[in-house]
């Protein structure tokens, strides 16, 4: 993240008015099994997606609201970032994916047998959107659907 001195006052402002979404209540559901039985999906604003696929733009004013599918199983070699925001230091994701896309640690933990599987698919949204409602309406329930589809008990956030 930059220090706010080094911004202009544009973004200096932008920034320390950007507006936060508050709601009354957090959906929460306990796990019915143990982790060791469960099939886990990761999910992620960092503007992840695989190498081929179409990059996240700028094109919308209101932010990037779609999402790209990253199978489970794919090399973390052909997952690239497409993250357009100034908000963040891109560095560390560049050196280690794992950092905010941890699949090799939970490739592990399946090994291990901490968790019980991975789910066949990922999931990756561009962060710093400065409208959330068309993710909130529709994009976010369509890739829930997708993960009660396949069976997904947890799905770890991993925000950028």
């Amino acid at each position: 993240m930059p220090r706010l001195e080094t911004l202009s006052e544009v973004q200096r402002r932008t920034l320390e008015f950007f507006p936060c979404l508050e709601h009354e209540s957090t959906p929460w559901v306990g796990l019915s099994k143990p982790l060791s039985e469960c099939k886990v999906a990761l999910v992620t604003s960092a503007g992840l997606h695989l190498r081929g696929d179409k990059p996240f733009t700028r094109d919308d004013p209101g932010g990037e609201y779609t999402y790209r599918v990253i199978p489970s199983d794919c090399n973390p070699a052909d997952v690239v970032q497409s993250h357009f925001s100034i908000g963040f230091d891109h560095t560390g994701i560049y050196r280690d994916l794992n950092v905010t896309f941890p699949v090799d640690r939970l490739r592990e933990l399946v090994e291990q047998g901490k968790v019980g599987e991975l789910s066949a698919n990922y999931y990756s949204f561009m962060g710093a959107l400065r409208d959330a409602s068309k993710l909130i309406e529709e994009t976010g329930p369509d890739v829930a659907r997708r993960l009660k589809a396949e069976g997904v008990d947890v799905a770890l956030l991993t925000p950028t």
